[in-house]
Order: C-alpha cells, then structure tokens, then sequence
C-alpha cells in the first residue's frame, strides 16, 4: 500500500524502516548509528544483522531493543546451514509476527538481497558508506549483488565526494550526503579536565587514534613514524579486525588501549596533541571518506594525515589538516601540528564545522525519502474507505 499525505509527514502514524546492516548496532558507533538513530523519532527501526553461526539447532532470531528504540535483530544459524535460506524464512516470519505491511526497505549491504529480494517494500533506499567490495574478505559476489541493489533502489546516498562520484553514473538517483559530526559532544574534548585511568601514565606529546584498525591502516607507517621519533607517544585506540594482532607493529611509545565507547572519546581525545588518520594507500581506502576528521577537529585537536583523497580535497586544501605520505613528511607535519597555537585556525575550524551536523544529513537523506515516497504514491491508486 502506498503512504498517504507525506506533506504532513511528522504527523503521520509511525512507519517502518527495515533496515540491512553488514556492522553490529553495539560494534563502533559510526553512519549507521547516526542516522538511524534519528529515524527511530519517525518510524520504527528494524535494524537485520549480518548473521552469527552459532551452536543452536535451529536458526533462530535474537531480538534486543537498542537504548534509541532501535529493533536489533541478529540471526543465530547453525554451522553448515545455508545462511540465506535460513534468513529468508527468520525474515518472512519477522515480517509476518510484526504485521509490517507497509515498510521502506535500508540497505547498507549489497549482500542481504540474496535473501530479501522478494519483499515488497514501499521503496528501496541504499545507503552507500564505503567501498565494500574492495575491503579484505569481501565475498566475490558483491560487485555483481550491488548492481542488482542499484537495480532496486528507489535512491542512492553516497557517504563521501570519492563514493558519489564513482556510484553517480550508476544510478539516476544518487545524492551525496558525507558522514558528518556531533559537535556539541567531541567538543566537550577542549574542556574535559579527568584522564582516563589507561591513559594517565602516558607522557606527551600524544599523538592519537580511535577507530578500526583492519587492513586500512598504515602499520608500515606508523612503525617508522614511531622510531622516528621515540620521545612521541602514539595512542592507538580501537578493536584489531581483519588483521592479526601479532601484525600491528610493536614499540615503548606505541600504546594500545583497545575499544572505547563512543561516550568515552572526547575524554581520550581531550590530552592528545595531534590527531592521526594514518591510513594505508590501497583499494580498501580509496574511497574511504573518515567521518572522525570532522570529530578530531571539533575536539579542537590539529589533525594529520596520510593524502587520502577526501581528506585532501575537503578538509587539506582549506588548512584544516596537515598532510604527509612518507614517514618523513608525516613527521614534519606532526611537528608542525604540535607548534600549532593558532586561536585564528580554531574560529576557521568552527566556521566550517558550523556547516554541518548529523541532524542536517539526516533531514536531508529524509526529505530525499519523502520525495521517493511521494512519487510512488502518485503512481499508486489511492485505497478509498467508505
């Protein structure tokens, strides 16, 4: 059935977005978290993991209830069972028990398709956050799975400059719509006073990091830059995936700290001196948009970075971030990071950051739904009731 009177959107009955999601709600609070937290206020949220093989005897759906309201669903499959099979029927059954009769369809994964491609969604939304074909242990069908996805969807978000230009072309519906920030809360970084207990002992200068360290990163890199400079401190926060931990290179001012709540980060960043994007040059980063730029900079941090091209091009070419690729450059532009006392570059900083916010993005993505939504509506025969 198609919804009706979208002008009045706010007021209508609550709809249902069931959404694909290759990344765990409770994993690094990241796109997914942001924006569909914010959609939870107007529809309910059904957020359908990627699924875990688990020692159950028969597939079974495990349902929590994130603190935004959230539905987290993750499928439990036996080992050796045919994982899409077994999704297809946990998620007609779902469907069924939830009387969800009217939904919009959220695609992160290309890769759900295979077992959600026969619902009848009102309209089919993909939101492309990266390039996951091109990451380490990527199942070959994707590109094939993400053309079919392309096939169905109504629009396409694009979460930076270098996505949306290579899925433009391939979709008369692709918006771009980067990752964006909440400032109010890494902002809190530039007056936060208590150290966290892991951290305290650590000298400075701290030069930091928090996010995923996986094949994106630069070990290479950070291995040299480390004996370079050993009176540095380097802080590398975040779970090791994808890689072995035995890899991640190994030194007395390097320091590991492990996975922190996203609550918890403006504290961590709050005594760093310089922030870090050390990110390797390869296919899993070239299109990668880091949506913690735009966070290091809200902390009031100066900011380094390998030349990563979004970065370059939206945040490098304003002075807002230093950039160097070889260890050496690296170096000089920590250096010059840690001379950086320019109150002039923190009002530029602001300025720009000013511009945008997780709320923006999302009413944006949001009215491009409506829009969507609308159009199926004209096309639809309006159900009268007497």
């Amino acid at each position: 059935m198609a919804l009706k009177n979208h002008e009045n959107f706010n007021q209508q009955p609550k709809l249902s977005v069931l959404c694909f999601c290759h990344l765990r709600w409770d994993f690094v609070y990241q796109r997914p978290q942001h924006l569909l937290s914010r959609c939870q206020s107007l529809a309910q949220v059904h957020l359908w993991e990627d699924p875990v093989f688990a020692g159950v005897q028969q597939p079974e759906l495990k349902q929590t209830i994130a603190t935004e309201g959230v539905r987290v669903l993750t499928p439990l499959i036996p080992h050796g069972t045919n994982a899409d099979e077994a999704q297809r029927t946990l998620l007609n059954n779902y469907i069924q028990q939830q009387g969800l009769d009217s939904f919009i369809a959220w695609y992160y994964t290309p890769m759900a398709l295979r077992f959600s491609d026969h619902l009848l969604p009102e309209i089919v939304v993909y939101d492309c956050m990266d390039e996951l074909s091109a990451f380490q242990g990527a199942p070959p069908e994707l590109i094939a799975e993400e053309q079919r996805l392309f096939d169905h969807a109504d629009v396409v978000f694009a979460g930076g400059a270098s996505l949306y230009e290579s899925k433009r072309v391939r979709h008369g519906n692709v918006h771009l719509y980067p990752s964006s920030i909440d400032f109010n809360h890494f902002c809190a970084a530039r007056t936060i006073q208590d150290e966290p207990e892991d951290q305290n002992a650590i000298p400075h200068p701290r030069i930091g990091f928090y996010g995923v360290l996986d094949e994106r990163l630069d070990r290479d890199l950070l291995r040299e830059i480390a004996a370079l400079r050993p009176d540095w401190h380097f802080i590398m926060i975040g779970p090791v995936v994808k890689i072995r931990e035995e890899d991640l290179p190994r030194a007395a001012n390097i320091h590991y700290l492990g996975q922190k709540s996203y609550r918890e980060l403006p504290q961590y960043l709050a005594t760093w001196d310089v922030a870090m994007l050390p990110f390797a040059r390869n296919a899993s980063t070239r299109f990668i948009s880091p949506t913690k730029t735009p966070e290091y900079l809200a902390a009031g941090k100066p900011v380094v970075s390998t030349p990563i091209r979004d970065v370059v091009n939206i945040y490098g070419e304003k002075g807002l971030v230093l950039i160097g690729e070889t260890p050496e450059e690296f170096v000089s532009a920590i250096d010059a990071a840690l001379q950086n006392n320019n109150e002039q570059w923190k009002q530029t900083v602001d300025t720009f950051l000013s511009e945008t916010s997780w709320d923006k993005t999302f009413h944006g993505m949001w009215n491009e739904i409506v829009r969507c939504l609308q159009a199926e509506e004209l096309e639809t025969p309006l159900t009268t009731h007497s």
